[in-house]
């Protein structure tokens, strides 16, 4: 139902009520707009829902009965350690209840009319928005169009029955005794490690050289060796075929260095990417609104599409499909609608994956700074020489840091271990202010922390690193 008593004109329309099109339409309300939020489903999108809170909810759980398992090196011992997968899930959902309940207040509060059901453009001014009960037409001065995505499904493994996309495998009844994942990305890395951590028999299919591709191999192969020492078996260079499934289980068959083979599970999950939520009865053709080849909005530096009044965020627009950077295009869409001089700057959107270690990525990688024409330094600090890791009996990882040689500028940084998923904000800052070496060095690091391998990564590039020896030059 619409909030209030609005009319059928509209400053601003915004479809999508996810991380993109809420935090868009909050800002939009902010500086002034009249704002109507559409959204076919709950306020919160696919992250808050079914994405991003929910799996990182189960995935604390899952390291919890871990360490309740396993606390010996600290002289720890318990027994009977069990789990009630019912009341992990009830823990998901009100996890997940609060932060929704949270937006549709904060909606409420800037005085955002919301309408719980679909939106389909009638011409580029004015759109229908319609659910069971009602179909009012709305005339807008601006639209945000946020819609974002849903799992990529394969034709020989469609979804239904024990085969999953991740929105089942976030909501299973009983955890599974084996599970096969199709795509050893970060989803399924992630809900690969939970569920094993858990005790299920996962077994990873990867058409890559290794999981997580796209992130710095000295970070994968840390995540790769913690995945098989809790009993994860990892099939890389290898191409899943079919899938049979019955009413116990599902046989994939899968082909490596042309041989076929096949394994047999409970359940699959695949897990192969994200497709655009462009299709459909939005009538984005109808009104003319210009998609590249793989179906994606073609936006501005402000996320303006062809047609100046209707902008484009999130999901449906260029680069990662990251929450956090349709957030961060949903702000600069709502102040360049009021006229404020926002353009997008992608040099510093993190990227995380909360694996076993984490991972997370800001800036450049060596590689990438090379080919921008940099002379590039690489310097890399363990966590192992770091008191607080040692103390949490975790200090499997490093922070590396990537400079210009010349002048110190702090180009990018990779950081895998424990919590490696806050120390990236620190990094990701000094490199949107344009911090040096230096700066970080002589930034005073709180004892003892795992911040302070940051500073000592930074020493260690400036050629006096205190905890570790320096290289012989």
């Amino acid at each position: 139902m619409v909030v209030g008593d609005a009319s059928l004109d509209i400053d601003t329309l915004v479809i999508g009520a996810g991380p993109g099109g809420y935090v868009a339409a909050i800002r939009a309300a902010q500086l002034g707009q009249s704002v109507l939020i559409v959204d076919k489903a709950h306020v919160g999108g696919v992250c808050l829902n079914v994405g991003c809170i929910p799996s990182k909810a189960l995935i604390s759980a899952a390291h919890q009965y871990e360490s309740a398992k396993h606390g010996d090196a600290f002289g720890i011992t318990a027994e009977n350690v069990k789990v009630d997968f019912s009341k992990t899930q009830e823990f998901k959902n009100s996890v997940v209840k609060k932060l929704t309940g949270g937006v549709s207040g904060l909606l409420k509060g800037n005085k955002v009319q919301v309408f719980e059901g679909e939106a389909m453009f009638i011409n580029q001014n004015e759109a229908r928005v319609f659910n069971e009960h009602e179909s009012p037409r709305y005339r807008f001065k601006n639209c945000i169009i946020a819609t974002g995505s849903r799992p990529i499904e394969l034709k020989p493994f469609p979804f239904g029955g024990r085969i999953l996309s991740s929105t089942e495998a976030l909501s299973l009844p009983e955890l599974p005794s084996s599970l096969i994942v199709i795509g050893g990305g970060y989803i399924g890395a992630e809900l690969g490690q939970m569920y094993s951590k858990f005790g299920t028999k996962v077994t990873i299919i990867e058409g890559a050289d290794t999981v997580l591709p796209g992130f710095d191999k000295d970070m994968t192969q840390l995540v790769a060796k913690n995945m098989k020492n809790t009993g994860i078996e990892i099939i890389t260079n290898a191409k899943a075929e079919s899938a049979e499934q019955t009413d116990k289980d599902v046989t994939v068959k899968y082909s490596v260095n042309g041989e076929t083979k096949e394994v047999t599970a409970d359940y699959l999950l695949v897990t192969v990417g994200r497709r655009p939520n462009t299709d459909g009865e939005l009538g984005l053709d109808l009104i003319g609104i210009e998609l590249d080849e793989r179906g994606l909005v073609k936006v501005d530096h402000q996320g303006r599409t062809n047609i100046p009044h209707i902008f484009a965020i999130g999901d449906i627009v260029a680069g990662p499909a990251l929450a956090h950077k349709a957030s961060y295009e949903g702000k600069v869409a709502a102040e360049a609608i009021a006229g404020l001089p926002s353009v997008v700057d992608y040099k510093c959107i993190p990227a995380v994956a909360f694996t076993d270690p984490e991972c997370a990525t800001v800036g450049y990688t060596e590689q990438q700074a090379k080919d921008k024409g940099y002379k590039v330094k690489s310097s890399k600090f363990p966590y192992a020489a770091n008191g607080r890791a040692l103390s949490l009996n975790n200090a499997d990882g490093f922070v590396k840091l990537i400079s210009d040689e010349e002048t110190e500028l702090v180009l990018g940084c990779q950081v895998v271990g424990i919590e490696a998923s806050n120390l990236i904000a620190e990094l990701g800052l000094a490199i949107e202010m344009g911090a040096t070496l230096e700066d970080i060095a002589l930034t005073i690091h709180a004892h003892p922390t795992l911040g302070e391998i940051v500073a000592e990564t930074a020493d260690l590039a400036l050629g006096h690193p205190i905890h570790i020896m320096a290289p012989r030059r």
